[in-house]
């Protein structure tokens, strides 16, 4: 049975989703009772937190999982950390049936994402897409687009969205830039193949300013979500960073999906950093008019 609709909650920001790895170790619905107590709409969620093998999580534990973040008036709005467990895999490795095996994992992830009724996935997971030693920067950007590539044909039939995710320079060589993940997604040429922004990464590792990227590259329909974060990786709003510019460039583009809080340093801890996110947030998204 399908998961009932999720019912609108008055007083709650635009789509604010919360990554749900800030609020571990917290069990599912003790996760989704105090991320809806505090104003978000949705959890993005990784994989690795549900399960200790995600890819073992059939239909039928995705569907009470979805219903009890519906039951909280909560959306599960996506995947992302996608390759953290089970241990071992990689895009990147000159192993060929370890990429066979990793590209099937991927394809897991896609139809657990739709199970879920999630709409995009992120493909973060820095260290699954290293570089073997002896291994050249250039065959292990190639083994990666062409898992990519795969996971992007899977997204399509199951009517979801797969997402590179470029990241800082200190957590990966490859792709780091909006850019480079856009070249992979134009040469795939598959709609449900595209990337997204990690303000955090961006700031780290890019000339302009995640502002400035939105503006530039969300009209080209290639960048297709934000996570919101600041480059000491803390909650938005627990650095120097500025986001009601790249809020406003959102709303200036039409933006209508879900935007993603994913801090890495929780402080005080991580149901504060959440708070502290949700709050600071609300009143930057209504004056956005997201």
């Amino acid at each position: 049975m399908d998961a009932p609709a999720v019912p609108p909650r008055p007083g709650l920001a635009a789509r604010l989703a919360l990554c749900n790895e800030v609020l571990a170790p917290m069990d599912f619905a003790a996760q989704c009772a105090l991320a809806a107590s505090l104003g978000y709409r949705a959890l993005e969620v990784a994989p690795f937190t549900l399960a200790d093998d995600p890819l073992a999580i059939d239909d039928a534990r995705a569907a009470v999982l979805r219903r009890v973040a519906a039951d909280h008036g909560l959306a599960i709005c996506g995947l992302h950390w996608l390759l953290v467990a089970p241990k071992g895999l990689s895009i990147t490795t000159p192993d060929d049936a370890l990429r066979v095996r990793t590209v099937e994992a991927m394809r897991r992830l896609v139809a657990l994402c739709a199970a879920l009724g999630g709409e995009y996935l992120v493909h973060g997971s820095p260290a699954q897409r290293a570089i073997a030693p002896g291994q050249s920067h250039a065959d292990a950007l190639a083994r990666a687009a062409d898992c990519w590539r795969r996971a992007g044909e899977a997204a399509g039939e199951a009517g979801v969205v797969y997402c590179i995710e470029p990241l800082s320079g200190d957590q990966t060589p490859i792709v780091n830039t909006v850019a480079e993940a856009a070249a992979i997604v134009r040469a795939a040429g598959l709609p449900a193949l595209r990337t997204m922004l990690d303000t955090s990464s961006a700031g780290l590792a890019e000339a302009e300013s995640p502002a400035a990227l939105i503006e530039r590259w969300w009209p080209t329909g290639l960048l297709a979500h934000v996570q919101l974060n600041d480059r000491n990786r803390r909650a938005p709003g627990q650095g120097d960073d500025a986001f009601a510019p790249v809020l406003a460039a959102l709303a200036r583009h039409g933006h209508r999906g879900w935007i993603a809080v994913e801090p890495f340093d929780y402080r005080p801890d991580g149901p504060g950093c959440a708070a502290f996110a949700a709050g600071y947030l609300r009143g930057l998204i209504e004056a956005a008019g997201l």
